[in-house]
């Protein structure tokens, strides 16, 4: 009976090494060094019985003389195209590929191309733009400077080849000449380096440029304070989804403060876990965004506290002085296959994407106004209390900061400008609803980033007339906008709206219009007769609000309407002529004018130039 085992071994390693060989027959890139991919999985399966290979090997899940049943490029294909991206979703969930499975060169371009919200780029573009910043197509023997923007201690290069990291050094290098907004951003080379697995280097520019230009969903953050205010929401949700495992670490480091933990958060992934699981997650990734990878951070915090309470190797004595360095040393080690990790992750209740973007908001508010704080501008800081409204003094500090608001000729800015270094934005605006004074108090009230570009006058009743069809024509693509309303009887008020008006067109999975869309960026305002800012109630409330809370904006060919729950806070009709004006339970604002109903005299709508 053993010999009879050991025979049954035998045959299923010899097996395992057969198809090993075949898929490195169908090597995805010319980037890729050969032995690494022939040999990465080996220790994984050689460990495995044979019954092991079709129960617990979830990366091939391939047994002798049968194809797994996965689904084809083509299927997924169709289903983007008929805007079924839950379907999608699900399938990329539950389909594990082999690691080099061709289908990815297919796949992933697919799926980063749907984020993409710039025009096609025409055929040769890429190369052009090597040719801009190299001089030449060819690829340079040399080292090349990689961008400032890069965290050179992680540079990962996944066994790519010395062709492959150069390849890979020069796609970050054209993508930071592409896009000079991008400051700090050290995921991106890991990405890149990742996408070269499958990809040619046209592709993968193209890939990873649609990403950092996704405007519906976060993928790569562009800067150190987005990069801050990640990492301090993945802590935020951990404090609340693992409970334990963060109360174990505070408990044998109490000199070591819990900041210290999650600032790395993101190279347990991407330094930590094997290939093999990495891949996976970005099959899901390229789909879904950044949350994916909140939900593999939780999971493996999980995991590693029950690794703490049963293995000697993550004893507290033994990790105690550095966790952080433990925790990727256990993601080498993972216990857990990538199917069983994928599953774990997102079998997470409660961590839906309005609750996280709820966390990331507030956290992003709350580094702001320190930064503001910090630099002894603390007026700027608003509140929906009058008490907290701009004094004279601090319109006086707002005209003293426009330094810090306009570029100087030649150097990188979010946008193009049209004024000259020391003159304040809306110095050149000429608006019919509010005077200078007005303007000030509201400049103030927007976010600090929207400060820095010029606003421009998309649309008045006075020169575009009183039509809603206008008014899409000439707004909806532009994001975020200020709305700004003068009734006949001399109240002013508005909206800051913080998505396109376009998205009033958008599907859901079902082919429905959604109802309302936005963020909790969007706020209202009042300037006269009272002065006050009604921010979104989530920034203030840790606590799901429910949907009434959330309401931000809708509109469709007969009406516009901002605020929702109990009541609209602004709503025009499709001539721009009436409205109304409520309480409501997404802003919590009381009627933006005292009768409720209101003549529009003059509505005024500016974009932002580079936003």
């Amino acid at each position: 009976m053993k010999e009879r085992n050991d025979l049954d071994k035998m045959v299923g390693k010899m097996l395992i090494l057969k198809d090993i060989e075949h898929l490195s027959s169908r090597r995805s890139s010319v980037y890729v060094d050969p032995e690494y991919e022939k040999f990465f999985e080996l220790p994984m399966f050689m460990g495995a019985s044979t019954n092991d290979i079709t129960t617990k090997c979830q990366c091939f899940q391939f047994s002798p003389g049968k194809e797994p049943a996965l689904r084809s490029y083509t299927e997924i294909k169709q289903l983007l195209d008929q805007g079924k991206k839950r379907d999608v979703k699900s399938i990329l969930r539950e389909n594990s590929w082999p690691i080099n499975s061709p289908i990815r060169s297919q796949l992933w371009p697919t799926l980063c191309a749907q984020h993409n919200t710039k025009p096609p780029m025409v055929e040769g573009f890429y190369w052009e733009m090597v040719h801009q910043v190299f001089g030449t197509t060819e690829l340079s023997e040399k080292p090349i400077m990689l961008p400032s923007f890069v965290d050179a201690t992680h540079c990962l290069p996944y066994h790519l080849t010395s062709t492959g990291r150069s390849v890979a050094d020069r796609i970050v290098n054209v993508l930071g000449y592409d896009c000079p907004d991008i400051t700090y951003s050290p995921v991106l080379y890991p990405i890149v380096s990742i996408l070269l697995h499958f990809m040619s280097e046209e592709e993968a520019y193209h890939c990873v440029a649609a990403l950092v230009g996704s405007k519906e969903k976060v993928f790569i953050n562009q800067t150190k304070l987005l990069h801050e205010v990640t990492w301090k929401t993945v802590m935020q949700i951990a404090k609340k989804h693992t409970k334990n495992a963060v109360a174990y670490f505070q408990r044998i480091c109490p000199g070591v403060k819990l900041e210290r933990v999650f600032m790395d958060w993101c190279w347990w992934i991407l330094a930590g876990l094997p290939f093999q699981h990495l891949v996976r997650i970005m099959d899901c990734f390229f789909h879904e965004g950044i949350k994916v990878l909140y939900r593999i951070a939780l999971v493996i915090l999980n995991l590693f506290h029950k690794e703490c309470q049963s293995n000697n190797e993550w004893s507290p004595d033994n990790i105690k002085n550095d966790i952080g360095n433990a925790l990727v040393k256990f993601c080498k080690k993972i216990p857990v296959s990538p199917a069983k990790l994928l599953h774990a992750a997102f079998s997470i209740r409660g961590l839906s994407s309005t609750y996280i973007s709820r966390i990331f908001l507030k956290t992003e508010m709350l580094l702001k106004s320190r930064s503001v704080l910090n630099t002894g501008n603390k007026t700027l800081v608003k509140s929906r209390s009058s008490d907290n409204l701009p004094t004279s003094q601090s319109q006086v500090n707002i005209q003293m900061m426009s330094h810090t608001l306009t570029i100087r000729e030649g150097e990188k800015s979010p946008g193009h400008r049209a004024i000259a270094m020391g003159v304040y934005p809306i110095h050149q605006l000429k608006s019919q609803v509010c005077a200078n004074e007005d303007l000030f108090t509201l400049w103030s009230w927007l976010p600090v980033r929207i400060t820095m570009y010029q606003p421009v006058l998309l649309y008045t009743t006075e020169e575009h007339g009183c039509s809603l069809t206008t008014f899409y024509v000439r707004v909806e693509q532009h994001e975020p906008t200020l709305m700004m309303i003068k009734t006949c009887n001399n109240e002013v008020f508005g909206a800051y709206c913080s998505s396109r008006w376009f998205e009033r067109n958008v599907k859901d999975d079902k082919g429905q219009r959604q109802a309302y869309f936005g963020t909790g960026e969007t706020f209202l305002f009042s300037l006269y007769p009272e002065r006050a800012k009604y921010p979104w109630v989530g920034i203030e409330n840790d606590k799901d609000l429910g949907h009434a809370s959330e309401l931000f904006m809708a509109a469709d060919s007969k009406m516009i309407t901002i605020g929702g729950g109990e009541g609209q806070a602004i709503w025009m009709d499709e001539n721009i002529r009436f409205g109304k004006t409520d309480s409501c339970k997404t802003f919590n604002n009381p009627p933006l004018c005292p009768s409720g109903d209101f003549e529009i005299r003059v509505l005024e709508v500016y974009g932002f130039v580079g936003a």
